[in-house]
């Protein structure tokens, strides 16, 4: 009898051996890990579509730009991050120069996302589009006066400019792309213009200066559209319009924008399920969804933007390559700080 009971544990603990090694290596091909600094409710209903799409499992971690992109680093070939999604250029490409992103030729992506919007080594991708624009008090300033981000350095706008801080990367990558688009002194000369037009001191963020603006201790400021539709939600009769800067000739430049954007990590554990998610969150459904939940523009041109967002108008943006946002991050803040601008 006691041969047959050997037998039977022997094939007993096989069975375990192989159970317990499913159980603690999971199909990659289920899940993806996403780290992301963009918060739940902006993402997480791209996720569920794609999840009841495919079958595979979304897992994410939310977080700050800088925290993630450290955690990424220390972790190494130990993370388990399939995909990082964060906002602005300059910090998609702060994480390409730090090695944590691997490059994913897709002739989907490159259908979907405008040359200007993508790292020209495919290792970052946008995924929706915020327009950096001129907001105003319809009640004090009349649009006719407005025309380009370069003027409002003019003296008739003494003691009527509102800026968020110069710390916040939005406006570091806005100097940045200037400094691409017209060499380092003549920005700098813009920066200064600024500065001198300045009501008060820079404030914390882009909802505080519009309220400024509405309240009327200043005239107009700089923000990301998608601020002023969120604030429009809450109370419509703000005295506040936006102003699409740069647009009278094909030489004016165009509306300075930036993204919200993923890369595919370098280490990540189920490449081909992440690859699939990046598909997606370029594609008509996903864009929808971007344009419907974060009061932005879908990066996919041929999604309509949310009905808000629509009644702006359109205008055209600068198509100088975002990279630049990035490269030149270090001299804008140098710059900035030259100027004056905190």
């Amino acid at each position: 009898m006691q041969i047959p009971n050997l037998k039977f544990q022997y094939i007993l603990l096989t069975v375990f051996a192989a159970l317990s090694l499913f159980i603690t290596n999971p199909v990659h091909a289920e899940q993806v890990v996403v780290y992301s600094a963009r918060i739940e409710q902006l993402i997480k209903p791209m996720f569920d579509v794609f999840t009841e799409k495919t079958g595979i499992k979304v897992k994410f971690t939310t977080d700050k730009e800088g925290a993630l992109l450290a955690r990424l680093q220390a972790e190494g070939k130990n993370t388990p991050a399939d995909m990082l999604i964060t906002a602005d250029a300059g910090n998609l490409w702060a994480a390409a120069q730090a090695g944590v992103l691997r490059p994913f030729d897709s002739q989907i992506l490159k259908s979907n996302i405008p040359l200007h919007l993508r790292d020209p080594d495919n290792e970052w991708f946008g995924l929706s589009i915020r327009a950096r624009t001129i907001v105003y008090n319809t009640d004090k300033v009349d649009p006719d006066e407005l025309s380009t981000y370069e003027n409002l350095a003019d003296p008739k706008w003494k003691n009527r400019l509102c800026l968020r801080t110069s710390k916040k990367v939005y406006n570091q990558s806005l100097v940045a792309m200037m400094i691409a688009e017209h060499g380092e002194a003549e920005a700098e000369k813009i920066v200064k213009g600024w500065v001198s037009n300045l009501a008060t001191d820079p404030l914390s963020d882009d909802t505080r200066a519009m309220e400024f603006v509405a309240g009327g201790r200043c005239d107009l400021t700089i923000v990301n559209s998608y601020y002023l539709g969120r604030l429009l939600q809450k109370n419509p009769d703000l005295p506040l319009a936006i102003f699409w800067p740069n647009q009278k000739s094909e030489h004016s430049g165009g509306v300075h924008v930036n993204i919200s954007g993923a890369g595919l990590t370098r280490y990540g554990k189920n490449p081909q399920a992440a690859e699939q998610l990046l598909e997606f969150l370029s594609s008509i459904q996903a864009q929808k969804l971007f344009a419907e939940v974060n009061m932005e523009y879908p990066v996919n041109p041929n999604i309509a933007p949310d009905p808000i967002v629509a009644s702006w108008g359109r205008f055209v943006q600068s198509s100088i390559n975002l990279v630049k946002a990035g490269e030149l991050q270090a001299a804008a803040v140098k710059l900035m700080d030259r100027a004056g601008y905190r």
